[in-house]
């Protein structure tokens, strides 16, 4: 298996600095990533960088604990492929789905999806962390209703990261037409492989560039 067409290359550090992005995306190209996922202030410069690499740039949209409005999500989003972000991850109202207020989490999702149509894949953070199996569940379905693209555990700014039983329990909410991203915590080639196992057809981690050099994975397919 390709794992470099899995990674998202994640640098989402609040400090943060230029020749940090530049040197991820310098990296992405160089391994073959998937993507670059950056804070928002950095995608008009990552994409200027990877303009033609085949590496896509990736953002966060009300992040890391998804307490924006939905009206203030999809502007994110707006600004953010206007500035060249072709994915977004945005991060669920928590609170709201605790409350079972399903309408309301439905609402957010679609704010982001709608603003982001045929523009931009969409990425649903459910922070599973968080949740109960229950909550995960209706969390994931209702990022199917409201017509995302994938399901993704976590910011990796809370109490923990990816789990493989969140992401077995995510794909098979999901069904296998539907993407799942692990995200958090994974370090190691085993972690890849183990969340692939279960599910995940796409990683999130800050680690990938040791864990593709440690294992001598260096050629770009």
């Amino acid at each position: 298996m390709n794992y470099a067409k899995l990674i998202d290359h994640t640098l989402l550090s609040p400090v943060t600095r230029e020749y940090e992005i530049r040197s991820l995306c310098g990296e992405a190209v160089e391994f073959g990533f998937a993507s670059v996922c950056v804070n928002p202030t950095w995608v008009k410069l990552s994409a200027s960088i990877l303009k033609g690499s085949g590496v896509n740039v990736c953002t966060v949209i009300g992040f890391p604990l998804g307490a924006n409005t939905p009206e203030s999500k999809a502007t994110e989003t707006v600004n953010a492929i206007k500035d060249g972000a072709t994915e977004v991850d945005t991060v669920i109202n928590i609170g709201a789905l605790k409350d079972k207020q399903y309408d309301l989490v439905e609402q957010d999702i679609r704010a982001v999806v709608e603003a982001a149509k045929g523009k931009a894949l969409v990425k649903v953070i459910i922070e599973a962390c968080l949740l109960t199996d229950e909550e995960k569940v209706h969390a994931c379905l209702l990022a199917v209703k409201a017509g995302a693209d994938y399901v993704k555990t976590s910011t990796g700014f809370s109490l923990h990261g990816a789990t493989v039983e969140d992401v077995r329990i995510m794909k098979n909410a999901v069904g296998s037409n539907f993407g799942v991203k692990a995200s958090g915590g994974v370090r190691n080639l085993d972690d890849i492989k183990e969340m692939v196992a279960a599910g995940a057809t796409r990683i999130g981690t800050s680690s990938a560039v040791t864990i593709f050099s440690e294992n001598n994975i260096l050629v770009k397919n």
